[in-house]
């Protein structure tokens, strides 16, 4: 009897013990047309998005000009109808934070009706990335300060073009991380066609205290297609906290010599548990042991991608939640960075993704 019930113990111990599956469906997806214009700019160069407040708030990458935009989506059964630009809100460029910093925006979130920015800034220049508040009205009001490896001219040596590239506000809304889109030279190797020491770092600010309290390492993949053309890359270019420790990292291979179909895009999940190195005051993790994120392949659009405008995939950089669905799973919206197609033809593409679990 006594053997019997520790057997009934262990195993509702077990049973309390087992994961949630989670899974990513396709939805469908929505191009907005080619140059639009909204109070004499123009509709592009998306590459964050976050939901507050009933509106969807865009930054737009553009270092001359500054900006974020105000739309609505609409969905509508399982699909997204329409995409609507409201509002152009447009930095106050000639505060004395502006005037010295270069202003490569690339993530946003809004927490306690401040619109928090994200900029990779300018290696080559020698400006550093920054996280910075703005009012409503694009008003300059506060930087947040970044450990000094993530400086322009640390000894850490951060790469130009591959800084600060993704934000996620956390999600019991008490914090926000921030994402590198490639590695430091202090730490690891940019991908290759081989398996390398890849780690980006994934920094976590308080929100009461505007410091860096902990950090996590994830360890990107390598390159998986054959090379066609010089530049063959891979980065994160946003990261979403679904559920506390738990997030959805985009990859996005990009390739020359593709044309339209240079990108590779796949989501994986990234979970921090007891086991994961804290490494905010580790200054090279070449020189360190670590234990990065556990990570899995959740989604990889090239099984989609025939549904997708010509075939194209294009250049994911920005994912936020999006509204309950009719069956009552959460949803997902992802959106494109087009360059303002200066490369060749790209596309501001939203696509609506499923929640799925288990």
């Amino acid at each position: 009897m006594k053997i019997r019930f520790i057997y009934i113990a262990v195993f509702l111990v077990l049973s309390g013990c087992k994961t949630e599956k989670i899974s990513l469906k396709f939805l469908n997806e929505f191009v907005v047309k080619d140059s639009l214009i909204l109070n004499n700019t123009i509709i592009g160069g998306v590459s964050g998005i976050d939901f507050s407040n009933n509106q969807y708030f865009m930054v737009v990458d553009d270092a001359r000009n500054p900006r974020v935009l105000v739309g609505d989506i609409l969905i509508k059964e399982n699909a997204i109808k329409e995409v609507t630009f409201k509002k152009v809100i447009q930095l106050d460029t000639v505060s004395s934070f502006c005037q010295s910093n270069f202003l490569d925006l690339e993530g946003i979130f809004i927490a306690d009706n401040q619109i928090n920015l994200i900029s990779e800034g300018s290696i080559r220049k020698g400006k550093s990335p920054t996280i910075f508040i703005i009012d409503s009205l694009g008003k300059y009001q506060k930087e947040i300060k970044t450990p000094v490896y993530f400086n322009a001219n640390s000894v850490s040596q951060p790469k130009h073009n591959a800084t600060f590239e993704s934000s996620s506000k956390s999600s019991d809304k008490k914090g926000f991380w921030v994402g590198m889109e490639a590695p430091l030279k202090a730490d690891g190797e940019e991908p290759t066609f081989h398996k390398t020491q890849s780690p980006i770092r994934i920094t976590y600010f308080d929100n009461q205290s505007k410091k860096a309290t902990k950090q996590f390492v994830y360890q990107l993949e390598k390159i998986n297609k054959p090379a066609k053309g010089n530049i063959n890359l891979n980065g994160v270019t946003a990261i979403l906290e679904y559920k506390k420790n738990n997030f959805f990292v985009i990859e996005r291979i990009y390739q020359s010599g593709y044309g339209t179909l240079g990108n590779t895009i796949r989501i994986f999940k990234a979970s921090i548990d007891k086991t994961s190195t804290n490494t905010l005051d580790i200054l090279s993790l070449k020189k360190e042991k670590y234990i990065p994120l556990k990570k899995e392949l959740l989604f990889d659009f090239s099984s989609i991608q025939h549904k997708l405008t010509d075939s194209i995939i294009d250049n994911i950089e920005g994912i936020t939640f999006g509204p309950k669905l009719l069956n009552g799973n959460r949803s997902l919206i992802l959106v494109s960075d087009d360059n303002f197609q200066a490369y060749g033809k790209q596309l501001t593409q939203f696509l609506l993704l499923e929640i799925e679990t288990e």
